[in-house]
């Protein structure tokens, strides 16, 4: 009998750690998706499209080079100010991609990315904060360096 209930037990915990599994690797797929896809949109010269991937918020925070910029909305300007031709796009590679599930809904990603472009070649590194919102994942935070 302590047999059969053990057995039950296990057989139990092993479906939920299985179920566990496959739900944190589903959630890590959605997030290099939309990596993915702000990538295809940079590189179609979409800055519109590579801005889904962030939270449109007042409250979405970007740093790079000692600056810090707020809200979806200067982020976007800033963008479009910064990277106003195709050519200045370039090509957008992510790369070394290290995606960490704090719970059902935050996740922090480090990565490696590199804008491919006739004159130069710049790259650096991220580390990304993100929140699901419904079914999605967006950027809530985002920390970008460039190599010297």
């Amino acid at each position: 009998m302590i047999f059969r209930i053990a057995t039950a037990f296990l057989l139990c915990f092993n479906i939920c750690l299985y179920a566990q599994n496959v739900s944190r690797n589903n959630e890590q797929k959605e997030i290099a998706e939309l990596l993915d896809n702000q990538a295809v949109a940079w590189n179609k010269g979409d800055l519109t499209g590579y801005m889904e991937g962030y939270w449109k918020s007042d409250s979405l925070l970007f740093t790079s080079g000692g600056n810090i910029q707020r809200g979806w909305n200067a982020t976007y300007e800033k963008y479009k100010k910064s990277y106003d031709t195709k050519a200045k796009m370039g090509k957008l590679v992510f790369s070394k991609l290290e995606i960490n599930l704090l719970s059902e809904k935050s996740a922090w990603i480090f990565g490696n990315w590199e804008l491919k472009r006739e004159q130069d070649n710049p790259q650096g590194v991220f580390t990304l904060i993100l929140r699901k919102f419904g079914d999605s994942w967006k950027i809530i935070h985002d920390h970008t360096s460039i190599k010297n």
